[in-house]
């Protein structure tokens, strides 16, 4: 609804009497919200504003400022709370998640699709058709959306997950949450789970202990520990050929086992692909994209310390042996679309399937994952900060301020605000203009406006004075003092090329401002992936390398970076529709997860 910019038809403070009156709509509206609540949501003497708009597509909305910062809005009688106020009330509405990679195109329009849900171990919640409900991203409980459920809880999963899931109304970075102090969402822990919430006796989906796994390798650059397995991964040969030769981070065969390498490939093969099916593989999500099955199910049932390689087993490719078990009546496997196969019936009452017991993990295999030491990644906190320049430092030497100073958003716009009403610029007629004097003249008018423009509004006057800024942002990894860079941060880019004999490759870059080790990426992303992985100097970046991984590994990278916000990863190329990308009139879209956009943002 806010994608686009929206048009105010009148701006006014509101009265005691519909203070009252909003505070009993809020409570109707909202009754998980207790009384103590609703008065600091809707307070009783601070400056508390109605602002009447048009919606691009014409919608009247009244948005409720408070602190300058859109707390509610309204439309068609129906009550909405914004981001702003879910982040204070996370638990407000009932929650879904979705990954990091889907939130630029909710911010762009679209609607949230199904297949885009992550399901948590405890289920989904349940909720009906209409209802109202907040949308989180994976590893943070702030929400980021809201939006109206299109179906029951119920239907959803009688569907398999599939079709539109969410009308969207209102984001993080829309239109209406620029229009208050543009602040981030804070981190909020996702809910500790009752570990008994896991047991299949309940029907719950398992976690994914292989993307759990993959997660504790993406640990921060610069440990000592891993420096010298970095040295030895890079250079000009790829990993997939240095997975060839004999070291403990290859195949790992049992040593107890008189049985030949293939042979023991060949089992293991086996038993995680019976472990998938029985554990993890649910009815509702036939039909599977065999891809999906290997990555994200069989691979998360290899025991601790070994690796699945089915290059290495007799079988030498995922369909060969996927035929292999059809024949044998365990799964069926189709062609539903060109070239791409999907698992789209299991005979759950297979004798191989019933008779097959989950084996227990060894005594070694826990004291090695107990001792472990290695951390598990968490992304860092990015914040878009301004510095000063020397065109504008006499706007800002009277607050103690000089040229090269870095200074926050909100920093920035108190300044202007305290400089305005010191020196008596606030317009006596119209508090919503101010005077421009010489100063501000010079810092932020061009050369043909500084004779014609006398006054500007609040918000072009705060607009101007951050574009007049230079840009500068801090990066902060937990546990470690923060990280203040001149310029703009380089999002994480990821591209899909074009090689010799039609080849796709997909090459990403500027892992490193991120905390992410390329060669240790790159790793993980072969072996999900099985697929040749490289790690190369990137072309015109001064120590930065970069990842190519053959083939169009999207849904993979999905995966690997859902720890870092959507606004700081950067997707080209992508067109391959199997992998949910396509591209429309020159501009490019990614649709993970399903999700339906109609331009690139």
């Amino acid at each position: 609804m806010f994608a686009k910019a929206f048009r105010v038809k009148s701006n006014t403070a509101i009265k005691g009497s519909d203070r009252r009156k909003l505070r009993a709509d809020v409570t109707a509206a909202f009754p998980a919200l207790g009384t103590d609540q609703v008065s600091e949501l809707v307070p009783g003497k601070e400056e508390f504003n109605t602002v009447k708009l048009y919606a691009h597509r014409g919608d009247a909305v009244t948005v409720y400022v408070s602190g300058g910062n859109p707390i509610l809005f309204e439309l068609e009688k129906n009550l909405y709370p914004t981001v702003y106020t879910l982040w204070s009330y996370p638990d407000l509405l009932p929650t879904f998640t979705t990954w990091p990679l889907v939130l630029e195109k909710l911010v762009g329009g679209a609607d949230l699709m199904l297949p885009g849900l992550v399901v948590p171990p405890a289920g989904l919640p349940q909720v009906q058709r209409g209802d109202l409900c907040a949308i989180a991203l994976v590893g943070n409980r702030a929400p980021v959306a809201i939006g109206v459920a299109a179906m029951s809880t119920a239907e959803m999963l009688t569907s398999g997950l599939k079709g539109r899931g969410f009308s969207v109304l209102h984001t993080y970075q829309d239109h209406l949450w620029r229009s208050g102090d543009k602040s981030s969402p804070p981190s909020i822990a996702p809910l500790a789970l009752d570990p008994l919430d896991l047991s299949e006796e309940k029907g719950s989906v398992q976690a994914d202990p292989a993307l759990q796994g993959d997660m504790r390798r993406l640990t921060l650059e610069g440990e000592e520990e891993e420096s010298g397995e970095v040295q030895q991964m890079y250079g000009e040969k790829s990993l997939s050929e240095a997975s060839e030769d004999p070291s403990p981070g290859g195949l790992n065969p049992d040593p107890t086992d008189s049985r030949t390498l293939q042979e023991q490939m060949d089992a293991l093969l086996q038993r995680c692909f019976l472990q998938a099916l029985k554990c993890r593989v649910k009815k509702a999500e036939l039909p599977l994209l065999t891809s999906t099955f290997l990555g994200s199910h069989m691979f998360s049932c290899c025991p601790e310390g070994r690796q699945l390689d089915i290059k290495k087993s007799s079988y030498r490719k995922l369909s060969k042996f996927l035929q292999q078990m059809q024949q044998e009546h365990i799964i069926q496997v189709k062609e539903l679309s060109k070239g791409v196969e999907s698992i789209v019936a299991v005979d759950w009452k297979h004798p191989r399937i019933t008779s097959f017991v989950i084996p227990e993990p060894s005594p070694t295999s826990q004291t090695i994952q107990e001792g472990s030491r290695e951390q598990p990644y968490h992304p860092p906190d990015i914040k878009s900060l301004y510095c000063v320049p020397a065109s504008m430092t006499l706007l800002f030497q009277e607050s103690g301020h000089k040229k090269g100073s870095i200074l926050e958003g909100a920093e920035v716009r108190a300044i202007i605000i305290s400089y305005a009403k010191k020196n008596d610029l606030v317009d006596a007629d119209n508090k919503n203009l101010v005077k421009l004097d010489p100063i501000l003249c010079d810092c932020i008018l061009e050369k043909d406006e500084q004779h014609t423009v006398m006054k500007l509004p609040w918000d072009s006057l705060l607009t101007r004075c951050l574009e007049k800024l230079q840009p500068a942002y801090q990066v902060t990894f937990p546990g470690q003092e923060p990280i203040v860079k001149k310029g703009k941060i380089c999002p994480i880019d990821i591209t899909l090329a074009q090689r010799a004999s039609n080849k796709k490759v997909t090459v990403v870059r500027n892992l490193e401002a991120y905390g992410l080790d390329p060669c240790l990426v790159a790793a993980i992303l072969q072996q999900r992936c099985q697929a040749s992985t490289t790690v190369t100097p990137a072309p015109g970046a001064k120590d930065s390398l970069q990842v190519q991984i053959q083939g169009n590994q999207v849904h993979h990278l999905s995966w690997l970076l859902l720890g870092v916000s959507g606004q700081w990863v950067r997707s080209r190329g992508f067109r391959t529709q199997e992998h949910g990308v396509t591209c429309k009139d020159g501009k490019e879209e990614l649709l993970t997860s399903g999700v339906r956009c109609s331009s690139w943002m």
